[in-house]
């Protein structure tokens, strides 16, 4: 992959995932602030705050993980698996910027 198609693909994500970051710190809160006392009766508001809560989660490690496909794009390794300096097909990287391994090595390690 080009560099400036995968510097467009990093830079897109970023912008969701600052974007998704965002909208979570906009609402702050729900549960025990001034407008509802904590554990008020038919309240979802615990609930989605600890859903909040992991999703900014799950959304710092998104973050964590561009900032080092950032670094390898800067050092020339983008598109390279970081396990055996395989390259990632174009296709991989397309779906998921942020790949840092094959497909075959995602499933070895039991993720994707």
């Amino acid at each position: 992959m080009d560099s400036d198609r995968a510097r467009k693909l990093l830079a897109d994500e970023r912008a969701r995932i600052e974007e998704a970051m965002a909208a979570l710190n906009r609402d702050g809160a729900l549960e025990g602030d001034e407008r509802v006392e904590p554990g008020d009766l038919d309240s979802e508001d615990l609930y989605q705050d600890e859903f909040n809560a992991t999703r900014a989660d799950d959304l710092q490690r998104e973050l964590d993980a561009l900032e080092r496909a950032e670094a390898r794009l800067a050092d020339g390794t983008y598109g390279l698996s970081v396990e055996s300096g395989e390259p990632i097909p174009d296709g991989r990287l397309e779906a998921f910027p942020t790949a840092e391994r094959t497909v075959d090595e995602e499933d070895r390690l039991g993720r994707r």
